[in-house]
């Protein structure tokens, strides 16, 4: 399977968009009160990535926010979460590493547009 795009090999356009990591407790409804942490403050979440970690009680999840000026708020909210247990900002990563992951799952990875 080929590697994701290094940060350095994609030119990044400006975009109005952020990428946060979090790691999160892996049990139900944690991603339902995540993710309404964004629908109660009228943010769009433009992806989400979650993948549980090899000890099966935690996951990380990549979500690409569109920028507002209140996202600091919905992160200082999203730390007060029980299931939240780190987080934090990926400034090298954008659109393009979850475009290129919808890619790798469509199996058009070996074709390009």
């Amino acid at each position: 399977m080929p590697t994701p795009p290094s940060p350095s090999a994609i030119t990044r356009k400006p975009s109005p968009t952020t990428v946060l990591e979090l790691r999160v407790q892996n049990h139900p409804g944690a991603m339902a009160r995540i993710t309404a942490v964004f629908a109660d403050g009228g943010f769009n979440l433009e992806a989400i990535l979650c993948v549980p970690l090899p000890s099966g009680i935690e996951s990380r999840m990549l979500l690409l926010v569109s920028d507002a000026h209140r996202l600091d708020q919905v992160e200082d909210e999203l730390t007060r979460l029980p299931d939240v247990l780190s987080m934090r900002r990926r400034a090298d990563l954008g659109p393009e590493y979850f475009e290129w992951m919808a890619e790798m799952g469509s199996g058009a990875h070996g074709h390009h547009h």
